[in-house]
């Protein structure tokens, strides 16, 4: 069905709407992507300093070698995966979703995953992966709070046994790892995967732990009953790593949308001047017809007026 001068006026004003929602979805994802990276590198500072009180703690107590003879925790490996509620965001949630299955793969055990998100908890279960429950995707930055929460509260739930840092366990399941699966922001690129290993906090972390340097010459000191600050400490520690890993990630996923979103305007741009030079050419075509047809009849006309005229005879 050949196009008029009508259905691509219509068709120019859509994309003009279309348009204008495009570049409202840019200006939102700018916004976020400006607030979740503030908060991420407001919580580096926050984060290295509960790094240095964890430190301290090690050192006064001495079991940053306590438990170097423990015999190794054999669980469930558990895994969240970061990745969004909403469409437009490209190849975010596939990138992370694959990341995980190839990571997770190549780690023996039985494994537990949570999703955050709609999409990427879709995008698992067709790898078939044990899914172990779906979390909502925070909308601000306030409503991250929440589901740290709920992530600490339904996975990790740390308590002190002999001044050391255990796990309440429930059942012989309990899980002995954690990982975090999200994308982070990269120079160069949108967005790119990365994991951290959140647990055990084995030996091995409080040795790294207890080997940072204090900043100052003044000598710190642990205030209050050690492994009460110990476990507050751990408590922020934990906190802190799962609030900026979720940051980062819908960061990322903005600066995506963002991707798409100015990838949109050019297709809708381009769209709308194929569909302008369209209609101008069709237009154009329609008044060559018209003017056509003036001249034919203007000629028609000036013949029959031609052969009226009595013609002149010489004696």
């Amino acid at each position: 069905m050949s196009d008029t001068t009508a259905s691509l006026r219509r068709k120019i004003e859509g994309a003009r709407d279309l348009r204008a929602v495009v570049s409202t979805m840019k200006a939102l994802a700018a916004a976020s992507i400006g607030q979740y990276e503030k908060s991420v590198h407001a919580l580096d500072g926050y984060h290295h300093t509960v790094q240095l009180g964890l430190s301290v703690c090690f050192r006064t107590s001495g079991s940053a070698t306590g438990a170097a003879g423990r015999k190794k925790d054999v669980g469930i490996m558990g895994a969240v995966v970061f990745g969004s509620d909403q469409g437009l965001v490209g190849q975010f949630n596939d990138v992370v979703a694959d990341y995980a299955v190839q990571t997770l793969a190549a780690l023996p055990g039985k494994k537990k995953i949570w999703a955050v998100g709609e999409r990427v908890h879709d995008r698992l279960a067709l790898t078939g992966m044990p899914l172990a429950g779906l979390l909502a995707v925070p909308l601000s930055i306030r409503t991250i709070t929440p589901l740290v929460g709920q992530i600490l509260f339904q996975m990790l739930v740390p308590e002190q046994v002999d001044g050391d840092v255990q796990w309440k366990r429930e059942g012989t399941n309990e899980m002995s790892q954690l990982y975090l699966f999200y994308n982070s922001s990269r120079a160069g690129a949108v967005y790119a995967p990365v994991h951290q290993r959140l647990l055990p906090l084995d030996a091995a972390w409080r040795r790294d732990l207890a080997s940072l340097p204090w900043p100052t010459k003044n000598l710190p000191e642990v205030m209050g009953g050690s492994p009460a600050t110990l476990q507050a400490l751990v408590r922020e520690y934990l906190f802190v790593s799962l609030f900026r890993a979720c940051a980062e990630s819908l960061a990322s996923e903005n600066a995506s949308r963002l991707a798409a979103m100015e990838r949109a305007e050019k297709n809708i741009d381009q769209l709308s001047a194929d569909l302008h030079q369209m209609f101008y050419r069709l237009r154009q075509s329609k008044i060559d017809e018209e003017l056509f047809d003036v001249i034919s009849g203007v000629e028609a006309l000036a013949g029959v007026e031609q052969a009226r005229r009595p013609v002149d005879r010489w004696d």
